[in-house]
Formats: structure tokens, sequence, C-alpha cells
């Protein structure tokens, strides 16, 4: 019984918990991926909204006059170019206006200009930039870059264009610092480790404060995914197996884009999934324990009261029937316990009765004896009848009563013939023959009033078919058909070869059978236990049915008032079904 719960609950039970162990791992990292690709998209909304605004104040100052004149002009002293500094206020409202801006550059080459904080002279470490290069490139688009700032060496991530003054033909690199605080304060909102990275592959903002300026090799991330685009990878970071989540962010009327990923860590997620499993373990070998020392208990309490029962049970199979067994309970063993003394005692009984057959066994062999002795008599009988039948068959031929001898011929072939019936199939020309006899004695009680037509096809009277299977529906059309119809009454029999089975109809045109009546009667076909209604028809659709199996059987087809059917088929190969 140990061994039972074991198969049938531990096994269960650790394939179960397993089971949803894994659904519970699988759901967990499912819902952290959803949520970090969620996280992304909105992190991406974000960071193009606040991208937009610097955009929109490069693409105003590529068409602004006032800083054509102030960057193209050729001054003639010191005062004139801090004067015309100071009178351009553009840069400073904008950076007022837009939290997003933390600052403007402006390269260009006109040695009459003076560098300050704002416009400076390209110098040629400047110029062979890989930002100021792409910039000149990019003819006229915007490139992102996360750049040190010529003035106070902080890196940060900028917008790069160049503008072009078309009348005078020079050209100058725009440069807008984005705020670093704004764009660590969306993704430090982020609850995986999320970064913005730029297409160098920079890290120009983080929820980590630790990685902002640092680059995709130094958090040791696989050189293969550094350049992957938009998707879900695996991956391990810093030793441990991680899901990463890429974005790419493509803000308008750029050359370059950006990349926005998110990292977590598959121990983190399932660290509360992998306590559950833990737990449930604890609970499930705690359960189990007591579950077993249970088992146990009421095992042996089984099987001691199994083993009395069995001791009984041997006492009884070595001929001792005065035993009896008392078990307390009403449990099943209790209760077999009781049926086991009844048991003993209708064997008791049933042993009496044995010892009074015995004691009677001689009287019944004498009385057997006069039976068969009675049997013997009785195969008389029937000679003896067939014998008189014959005698007043030719004392009403020698009178000349051709009507009377012939029937009473007809009615001794016919008896004849049911005597000589068996359990074995006969020709059906013997069925025939019997079904000639009936009719013609029918027609000597009926007269002119019942007529008779056989339409039996001569390759049929050979078939095999079971005895009298023919002679009580003929009998049948003949009493119920018939018997109560004033008017002449024909009864039409057909044999027909159909392929590999052989059609078989009785018809009359007698007063018929009204609906309900007809539904009752091809229902009493199927009881067996009726024995007051139709015996013919039902005796021999039942023998059809045994012998052929349920596919066959009687049809019954009549209208009251017209005519009466009943058809079978019979299969030529023989019994199907026995």
């Amino acid at each position: 019984m140990i061994l039972s719960f074991i198969i049938a609950v531990f096994v269960p039970v650790i394939i179960v918990g397993f089971f949803l162990t894994l659904e519970l791992r699988k759901m967990a990292l499912n819902n952290a991926l959803d949520q970090s690709v969620k996280n992304v998209e909105r992190l991406k909304k974000r960071t193009e909204d606040l991208l937009y605004s610097p955009s929109d104040v490069s693409y105003r100052l590529l068409f602004d006059r006032q800083l054509s004149r102030v960057v193209t002009a050729q001054y003639t002293s010191v005062y004139d170019v801090v004067k015309t500094y100071n009178d351009y206020k553009k840069f400073q409202e904008y950076v007022d206006l837009y939290k997003e801006i933390e600052y403007f550059r402006f390269f260009i080459k006109n040695p009459t200009m003076l560098n300050n904080w704002i416009f400076n002279q390209p110098t040629p470490e400047v110029m062979q930039m890989p930002w100021y290069v792409d910039a000149m490139n990019a003819r006229g688009l915007i490139t992102w870059s996360f750049i040190e700032d010529v003035n106070t060496h902080k890196k940060q991530l900028c917008l790069i264009r160049r503008i072009d003054f078309l009348e005078t033909h020079k050209t100058g690199v725009l440069v807008i610092a984005i705020s670093t605080n704004e764009l660590e304060s969306i993704v430090s909102q982020e609850p995986f480790e999320t970064m913005i990275v730029d297409s160098y592959n920079n890290i120009v903002a983080a929820n980590h404060e630790n990685l902002t300026g640092r680059s995709l090799e130094d958090i040791h991330l696989d050189t293969e995914l550094m350049d992957h685009g938009k998707g879900t990878y695996d991956a391990l970071v810093d030793g441990k197996k991680s899901k990463i989540v890429i974005e790419e962010l493509m803000p308008r009327s750029s050359l370059n884009g950006m990349r926005i990923i998110s990292i977590y860590s598959v121990e983190s997620i399932v660290k509360d999934a992998n306590r559950i499993k833990m737990l449930a373990l604890s609970v499930i070998i705690a359960s189990l324990f007591v579950a077993v020392l249970l088992v146990y208990f009421f095992s042996m309490l089984i099987s001691s009261r199994l083993l009395r029962l069995s001791k009984h049970i041997n006492k009884v199979a070595l001929g001792n029937l005065t035993i009896t067994m008392q078990i307390e309970g009403k449990d099943e063993i209790a209760q077999l316990s009781r049926q086991f003394n009844s048991m003993v005692g209708s064997i008791r009984a049933l042993m009496s009765e044995i010892q009074e057959s015995n004691q009677q066994k001689s009287l019944l062999q004498q009385k057997q004896t006069e039976i068969k002795l009675k049997m013997l008599a009785s195969q008389i009988n029937p000679h003896f009848l067939f014998n008189a039948l014959e005698s007043i068959r030719m004392r009403a031929h020698l009178k000349g009563e051709a009507e009377i001898s012939n029937t009473v011929q007809m009615l001794g072939k016919m008896m004849r013939k049911n005597l000589e019936v068996g359990s074995r199939s006969i020709p059906l020309k013997s069925e025939i023959e019997m079904i000639h006899c009936y009719l013609e004695i029918q027609k000597f009680r009926f007269g002119d009033r019942l007529t008779y037509k056989m339409d039996v096809e001569p390759a049929a009277l050979n078939v095999p078919v079971p005895p009298l299977i023919l002679q009580p529906l003929v009998e049948n059309a003949v009493i119920h058909g018939l018997e109560n119809k004033m008017e002449v009454g024909c009864i039409f029999i057909s044999v027909t070869r159909l392929q590999d089975e052989l059609q078989i109809e009785v018809v009359d045109n007698g007063i018929g059978i009204y609906q309900e009546k007809l539904e009752a009667l091809q229902s009493s076909l199927e009881d067996v236990e009726d024995e007051k209604n139709r015996i013919g028809l039902r005796n021999v659709h039942q023998r059809l049915v045994l012998t052929y199996g349920n596919t066959y059987g009687l049809h019954i087809d009549s209208k009251s008032n017209q005519e009466t059917k009943v058809s079978f088929r019979i299969p030529l190969g023989g019994d199907k079904h026995v």
C-alpha cells in the first residue's frame, strides 16, 4: 500500500510541482519581457519628444539671417565682435526656453571672430573628430553623437548639424548639447537596467550613474550584439544569463540615430519563482512525510484485519463450516466479514440440500425411467393419426368425395412435414409445398372467398431457409387479413432473387392494419418477453435476426382496409450471424 501510495501520489505530485514551477518561471520571464518591451517603447516615445525641441531649434537656426550675419561678418575690431555677440540673444533664449537644451556651440572658419563659450574657430584636432567629419558630410541632416565639449571637457549627447550660408559661401557646424539630467530622469524610471546608446556604442544616458559615458564594451556585452538592431536577444552580461531588448530611435531629419537597450538578468526575474519553488518543495516533502506516516498506520490496521479474514477463509477451505468471524466497524472489511459469515451459512444450507437430494436420487431415477417409457409410447400417436387420416381419405375417395379426399391428403401431408421439422435449414421448395397444402386446406374452408397465387423463381427453390419461416406469415394473412373480409380475398406470395439476397413477400388484400396498431405490432416484434400478441410473426422475426443478424428481419407495410405486405430478405451465402 505504501508502494502504491508512492506511485499514485508522490510521483504525480513531483511531476505536477515540476511542471508548475517551469510554467511559473516561464510566466515570470514572459511578463518581464513584455514589461521590458513596453517600457522601451514608452522610453522611445518620451525620448523622441525630448529630442524634438533641439531638432526644431536647429531647423529654425538653419534659416536664421541674424545668425548668418553674426558668423559671416568681417570684423575690424574687438569691440565690434563683442558687441555683436552681446546683441545675439537667441542661443540664450533657447536655453532658457527649453530645459532639454543645455548649451550651444558653433564652429566656423572666420579669422575676424573671437573664440568664446559659444562661437569657436575649428582647430585641426576638432576638424578631424568623427562627429565633425560626419556633420560636414551629412549635407544638412542632423547627426547625433556623444562628444566632449571643447570648453568644459564634459561628454554628453549633442545634436550636430552643418549650416550652409549661401550668400557668403561659408559653412559652419552647429552643436546643441542635450541635457544629460533630462535624459537620465527619463531612463531612471525604468525598472530594469536601461540605457540610451549612440551610433558609436557610447552610453549617453542610463539608470545607473556609473554607466553614463562608458562604452558597451565596458559592461562586457557580447560583441556580436553591439551592432544588432531592433529585437530581443539572449546574452551573457558580466557572466550572467540575461535578456536584452533593443529598440531603434531615429529622430526626424537625422542621418544616424540611437538605440535604447534594456537588460535584465534571468536570475533576478526567476528569483521569486525559485523561492516559491523551494517553498513548495518543502511543503510537498513535509506533506508527503506526514502522509507516509498516516498511510503506514492505516495500512497496518487494514492488513491486520485482512490477515484475520484470510485465516478464517483458510479454515473454511479445509472443510470447517462451523466457524464465524466478528470484525467490528462499518467499513468494507467489516462488511466483507459479514458477507463471509453469510456465505458460510449458505454453504452449510447447500450441503444440507445436497444430502437431501442424494436421498431422493433413486426415486428420481425411477421417475425418469417412467418418463422415457411414456415418450416411446407417444411416438405411436402420430403414426396412428396418419393412418386414420389415410383411411378417411380413401373412404371419401371411394365414395366420390374428391374435395374431401384432397383436403384430408393435404392435411396429412402438412402434419407429416411439421413433425419432420428440425433445427436444420430446409430447401425453400419444402416450405413452398407446406404453404401449398395449407392454402388448399383453407380454400376448402373458405371456398370461393379465398384465392392465392405464387410467383417463385425456379432458381430460388433450392435455397436453404430456416424451417417454418414462411407458413406463419401466410397463416397470419389468412386469419387476421381475410377471415373478417366478406369479399373475395387473395394471397400473393412472391420469391425473387436479388443479386446475393432472396426477397420474399406475402401480400393480402384483407382488412389491413391501422397506423397505431401497426406501430404496436412492429414494437412487439422486438419484445422477446411478449408471449400473448402475434407469436408467429415475432417468432419468425426473432429467428431471422438470430440467424442472419440485426439488419435482417420482418418488414410490415399496411394500409387500413386495403392490403398488408410482410416481407423479408435472406442472404444467399448462408447464415451470416450464427
